[in-house]
């Protein structure tokens, strides 16, 4: 029986020419047909434009379990260059363990912070390195090393990472010009480092098959090989896969793990799939999958985090370039909370309840936003009240294919590259899909998220015991009968309803149930005879003070909520 082989996803992600792809290669034993800048692109630029794979062999430490077996590392080489994110971000979701390449010389810079924030979101464990030590004087290095790793470990220090270990290396002394005979620096210290920070990633054989493609190429009297990453479910010779974005099923012809044939992949293997009669300039990257298992939605409703270091608010209707996948789109979004009532209630992870009632929101709370009234108040008590969990609605401006609870990452990939600022702006996970291309008719409906409505006006004058009539609630057009039955409260405590208009200037009649209070009476009658009153002569000193007394009106208030997707906008009161 064949010795077994754990595969372990390292991702090499980092800012342009911080020489990623020269220590993965410093790294490998076996390139894979995406490695090392192979694109013509790539190679003419100087630059790595697309996901490189490649893989690194070694003996399987102890930590891993018993008995022989090989620990095979896929490095995945991700593109440094800042218009490339949406690359990275698809890597990263494939990326068991993470390795953050620094130029010892620059330090942090800002993919590097970029790549660092992918890695919390993605990845559970990483290694940071310290490249090009070779650039430093010789008599001088060890300190610069010492001084960068300190620095490095204060960046981290409130992170998930905090703590992780940093290796200094020259992947590649003497620079891309330099012969082959320069002996790399400081690889088998690495090499020993990631065996140690190896652990057995979760994989489940079981489910969907589903997997994301990288590449796609033909090989003559073959067919075409797709080759990518399972992320989920397993896949054999024989079996049926659809690539979803172009609605064709194909069967599995052939496979290869790094050049050696296999009969069988599970979740975690990087693995190429060969199928005939299928032309590859159809599909340079997206996912193939169990016949019938993805959706291809055109709105989601998603859980979400803001990421800290993205700077200014997250407005409702704004749009974003939404990472979904392996694809990337621009989608507008809604936030909204649960109610403030269950701001600290405990939510059930990855479900969404529609029947509970949603607040909608301007804007993505957080500490920095105060855009609720409610917040307003709350802060002058010296706490603001953020609730524990907030969603939002994403509608997509082309539909995109996905599985259910994937990650998804929105970001304003717009903003100027050379700009020193975090071009990530949330994360979450997808909770719901909507199919249906009429989902605002269909769905949204049954989205019970609600605006809450205060209006105010005054009481103009007492009719008799048992109603009052108001004035500056409502416009002169508004249609005074759809709030007919609504409940309003006097500032002096009576609660009112609304009975109907009064005129034609929209003053309206309501009718006090229990009867006005005799000092609401007062109150309001002398007001009404100041006003009949005014303007007759000189006035008194008497009624000076006594317009003093009463120059605070009667208000009325009405509070009802309206849901946002309520098609006959009705007003409802608790």
């Amino acid at each position: 029986m064949a010795a077994r082989v754990l595969n372990v996803n390292v991702g090499v992600l980092g800012h342009i020419d911080s020489g990623k792809t020269a220590l993965a290669r410093a790294l490998s034993t076996t390139g894979s047909t995406a490695a090392f800048d192979r694109a013509p692109q790539s190679r003419a630029r100087g630059i790595t434009l697309d996901l490189g794979f490649s893989c690194l062999r070694t003996a399987l430490p102890p930590q891993l379990g018993p008995g022989p077996g090989e620990l095979q590392f896929t490095l995945v080489d991700c593109p440094g260059h800042a218009s490339l994110i949406r690359t990275i971000i698809g890597g990263a979701q494939i990326i068991d363990l993470m390795m953050l390449v620094i130029d010892v010389t620059k330090g942090m810079q800002t993919q590097s912070a970029e790549c660092l924030v992918i890695g919390q979101i993605a990845c559970q464990k990483m290694v940071v390195v310290l490249n090009k030590i070779d650039l430093l004087p010789e008599g001088k290095r060890q300190s610069a090393i010492e001084k960068m790793t300190k620095k490095m470990q204060k960046t981290l220090e409130n992170t998930k990472f905090s703590g992780c270990p940093i290796v200094a290396v020259a992947a590649k002394p003497g620079g891309p010009e330099a012969p082959e005979s320069e002996n790399p620096l400081g690889i088998s210290e690495l090499i020993e480092v990631l065996k140690s920070q190896a652990y057995l990633p979760s994989r489940d054989p079981s489910g969907h098959f589903l997997m994301a493609v990288d590449h796609c190429f033909s090989i003559k009297g073959q067919g075409t090989v797709m080759t990518g990453t399972i992320l989920s479910g397993s896949v054999s010779l024989g079996d049926n896969v659809e690539i979803p974005a172009l609605k064709v099923t194909k069967r599995v012809k052939s496979m290869q793990m790094f050049h050696t044939p296999v009969t069988y992949a599970m979740q975690g293997d990087r693995v190429g799939v060969c199928v005939t009669q299928f032309d590859p300039k159809l599909l340079e990257r997206g996912l193939i999958c169990t016949p019938d298992s993805l959706h291809t939605i055109h709105a989601a409703i998603i859980s979400l985090k803001k990421i800290q270091y993205f700077r200014g608010a997250l407005q409702t209707k704004a749009k974003f370039h939404i990472t979904v996948g392996h694809e990337t789109v621009m989608g507008r979004v809604m936030f909204f909370s649960p109610a403030p009532a269950n701001f600290n209630e405990e939510i059930q992870e990855n479900v969404f309840d529609f029947e509970k009632d949603y607040l909608y929101q301007e804007e993505y709370l957080s500490k920095d936003s105060v855009s609720s009234e409610e917040n307003k108040e709350n802060d002058q008590a010296g706490e603001v009240q953020l609730p524990k969990q907030q969603w939002a609605l994403l509608e997509f401006e082309k539909p995109v294919t996905c599985p259910k609870l994937c990650l998804v990452i929105g970001s304003k990939l717009d903003t100027d590259i050379h700009a020193n600022t975090c071009r990530l702006a949330f994360h979450g996970v997808l909770l719901q899909g909507m199919e249906d291309k009429n989902y605002t008719e269909t769905f949204l409906p049954k989205l019970k998220v609600y605006k809450q409505k205060h209006k105010e006006g005054q009481v103009e004058r007492v009719m008799d015991d048992y109603s009052v009539i108001g004035r500056s609630l409502f416009k002169k057009e508004t249609n005074i009968q759809i709030f007919v039955g609504l409940k309003v409260k006097l500032s002096t405590g009576e609660d009112g309803i609304i009975d109907g208009g009064f005129g034609q200037s929209g003053k309206f009649k309501i009718r006090i149930p229990d009867g006005l209070k005799p000092d609401t009476k007062m109150l309001l009658t002398a007001a009404s005879k100041k006003k009949s009153k005014g303007g007759k002569g000189d006035m008194t000193k008497e009624d000076e003070s006594s317009k003093n007394d009463s120059a605070q009106p009667v208000t009325i208030s009405l509070i009802f909520k309206r849901y946002v997707f309520d098609t006959q906008k009705k007003m409802i009161q608790s």
